[in-house]
């Protein structure tokens, strides 16, 4: 009796056609049967968004043995809940991936991450879920040293799972990697953000960008470190968000 190959739902933030995303069906076929549900087009930035003021659509782009990509409208988590609920006919992925992402999601940055958004709502649904990123956004960069490290760490995670309410934040530097690290997430924050673009006499036109301020740049548990120095950074994301820390103090507020 032929054993049942495990299904690995993959999504990303920079649209189907991406390098990244294509490298990653590459890397992972021979791990099981893939569906991917991607954005049709980039979006970048787009955290954990949902659709909810227009009807999302999806089409079928690619069928073969083993695989089928579909382009989805709406946003990277529409994605995967338009997975759950009819591309796939209610079968359970075994893992969800994201990536591999143009740019890293290290740091506070995976706050802001369509490609976290992915990993994000996986993990919500109790399906063991990881996202990849490298430290450069050329759409043309070069992603072959990432691939052993995807396959063993997408493999591990189909032998063993992940702790409930735990994903997997992944970051490459964008050169040799010497190893891989468990990081923390390094605390920052962005500054300099906008840059002004006037158009036709208006000036109230800006474009997004700024300057990355690393508050944790000597600390060597962190993210950030383990890239600047050529490591591959493993972070473990908790999407229980309480602060536990703080609940006996804000207690006594309201004694």
């Amino acid at each position: 009796m032929e054993l049942k190959r495990p299904l690995i739902l993959i999504s990303n933030d920079d649209g189907y056609l991406a390098k990244g995303i294509n490298e990653l069906i590459d890397y992972l076929r021979p791990l099981g049967e893939i569906v991917v549900v991607a954005p049709d087009s980039a979006r970048s930035g787009s955290g954990c968004a949902i659709t909810v003021t227009q009807p999302v659509h999806y089409d079928l782009v690619r069928k073969d043995v083993g695989l089928s990509i579909y382009k989805c409208s709406g946003t990277p988590t529409d994605c995967v809940k338009l997975s759950l609920f009819t591309i796939l006919n209610g079968r359970k992925p075994d893992i969800i991936v994201s990536g591999i992402n143009h740019g890293d999601n290290s740091a506070t940055n995976v706050h802001n991450s369509g490609t976290m958004g992915v990993v994000i709502e996986g993990c919500l649904n109790d399906i063991p879920s990881v996202g990849f990123s490298i430290c450069s956004h050329n759409p043309d960069v070069d992603f072959i040293h990432t691939k052993p490290f995807i396959f063993k760490i997408v493999d591990e995670i189909l032998k063993k799972g992940l702790p409930m309410q735990t994903c997997l934040n992944v970051n490459f530097p964008n050169d040799e990697i010497k190893g891989i690290k468990v990081c923390t997430q390094a605390r920052g924050y962005w500054t300099q953000e906008w840059e002004s673009c006037p158009r036709k006499g208006d000036e109230n036109y800006f474009w997004l960008t700024g300057t990355f301020i690393d508050a944790d740049s000597n600390d060597e548990k962190t993210d950030r470190w383990a890239l600047h120095h050529n490591y591959a950074a493993i972070t473990p994301i908790q999407i229980d968000l309480t602060g536990y820390k703080f609940m006996n103090e804000l207690n006594s507020w309201f004694k």
